[in-house]
């Protein structure tokens, strides 16, 4: 069990027809996102070809904040703002899509962007899960 399925079934309130199983992986997709496109952008700037993957990086930080919040936003329940919660998703699947995009084409030259791309694909199918059992 992960932390957000512990911390989820410690909710003391009804969390309000929420597919609790979509939610879970949401926000571990969430949060493992962010910590690959962060390492992902640092072992960028770590490369002797630091010059050409200007945008990966870019691209990198930006998802890298995106999912942060994203999984900060599915942690809160009370008070709940579905509309609000479906912006930050579509926004969080739209920066995974550009994201994964980048670092996959230079995933044949190296295996961080490969790894990172995985993760934002993963992501995104997780938010885009999440969204259509929202209604």
């Amino acid at each position: 069990m992960t932390v957000a399925a512990d911390m989820l079934s410690t909710y003391p309130k009804d969390l309000g027809g929420v597919d609790r199983d979509a939610l879970i992986a949401c926000i571990d997709a969430c949060l493992e996102c962010a910590q690959a496109c962060t390492a992902c952008a640092d072992a960028c700037l770590g490369e002797d070809m630091v010059a050409e993957l200007t945008t990966c990086i870019r691209t990198n930080l930006d998802c890298a904040d995106v999912c942060a919040t994203t999984g900060r936003v599915l942690s809160r329940h009370t008070g709940h703002d579905a509309n609000l919660t479906r912006a930050v998703l579509e926004a969080c699947a739209a920066a995974c899509k550009a994201c994964g995009d980048e670092c996959e084409s230079h995933a044949g030259m190296h295996e961080h962007c490969r790894v990172c791309a995985e993760a934002c694909r993963r992501c995104e199918q997780a938010c885009r899960t999440l969204l259509a059992s929202l209604g």
